[in-house]
């Protein structure tokens, strides 16, 4: 009796938690196999894979599903770079530590609309954004981010919000290096260089391989961004497959369509998921 208590008390969160991710799915999968558009009230007959491959066959999805790997790839391999370049910065004693470092990570808590109206209108703004008073004073022609340039600056929107918390957990992290191997290194002759590749990076590797997989698993969802920036434009140049399925669901109003979208990016998600659990266990092996 003692023993079933315990999961007794468990049972309706466990209960609560598995409807609360379940159905939702469910719903999605059925409505993944009926032709089911809101502005085509009425019966909603099953039609089998034809969603799957009008979402497949759609000619914004392999841009999509490339802008979504690129953009990926560019903001977490930036934000491990510069994440550590700066981590090793401020992690040296200097006056004003402690108000750099909080200011490194104010980033992080502003919200991904606010976000992308900053960029939008402060910085890449061709008339009157800082970028574009820059190059004005060396001379050169401003450049039209949103428009030439659309990837590229959701990438950096994306980077810039996302490098604070890389810099947070390398900064943690440094916190516990060995300082007398360090300085025994140093007495033996290792430059900063060798110090670095040999000391320093073999104990950020924990801390890398943590910081890939959670921003690999948000990142594939960002929305905000496109939303308020480009639109998923020019053309196709900044859509990711959530702005694709957003496109489907919300702007040509079939749910049938989207919810086959939405399985697809699930299964990519998993598939990511997995690629990276077996890397994040080898780090820590």
């Amino acid at each position: 009796m003692t023993r079933l208590l315990p999961r007794a008390l468990m049972a309706p969160a466990v209960a609560l938690l598995l409807c609360w991710m379940l159905v939702p799915l469910l719903m999605t999968i059925s409505f993944s196999f009926i032709n089911y558009n809101l502005m085509q009230p009425g019966e909603h007959p099953f039609i089998g894979w034809a969603n799957y491959a009008f979402f497949i066959t759609d000619p914004d999805f392999l841009p999509a599903v490339w802008n979504t790997l690129t953009l990926l790839a560019s903001v977490v391999l930036t934000t491990l770079v510069l994440g550590v370049l700066i981590a090793l910065l401020v992690n040296e004693p200097f006056a004003g530590r402690g108000i750099v470092r909080v200011l490194l990570i104010s980033p992080f808590f502003v919200m991904p609309t606010v976000n992308a109206l900053l960029w939008k209108h402060m910085m890449m703004n061709p008339i009157y954004g800082v970028l574009a008073n820059l190059c004005k004073a060396f001379g050169l022609q401003p450049v039209d981010w949103l428009t030439d340039l659309p990837l590229l600056s959701i990438i950096t929107m994306v980077s810039w919000q996302w490098l604070p918390f890389a810099c947070l957990i390398f900064m943690t992290s440094l916190q516990s290096l060995d300082r007398e191997q360090m300085e025994a290194a140093r007495m033996d002759g290792a430059n900063v260089l060798q110090r670095f590749y040999h000391l320093t990076l073999p104990h950020l590797a924990r801390p890398m391989a943590v910081v890939v997989m959670i921003e690999m698993i948000f990142l594939l969802s960002v929305f905000a961004e496109i939303a308020v920036t480009t639109a998923g434009g020019p053309g196709n140049e900044s859509t990711n497959l959530t702005y694709l399925i957003y496109r489907q669901s919300l702007m040509n109003f079939d749910v049938g369509v989207a919810s086959a979208g939405a399985l697809f990016a699930v299964v990519l998600a998993n598939i990511v998921a997995i690629f990276l659990v077996r890397i994040v266990g080898k780090s820590l092996d």
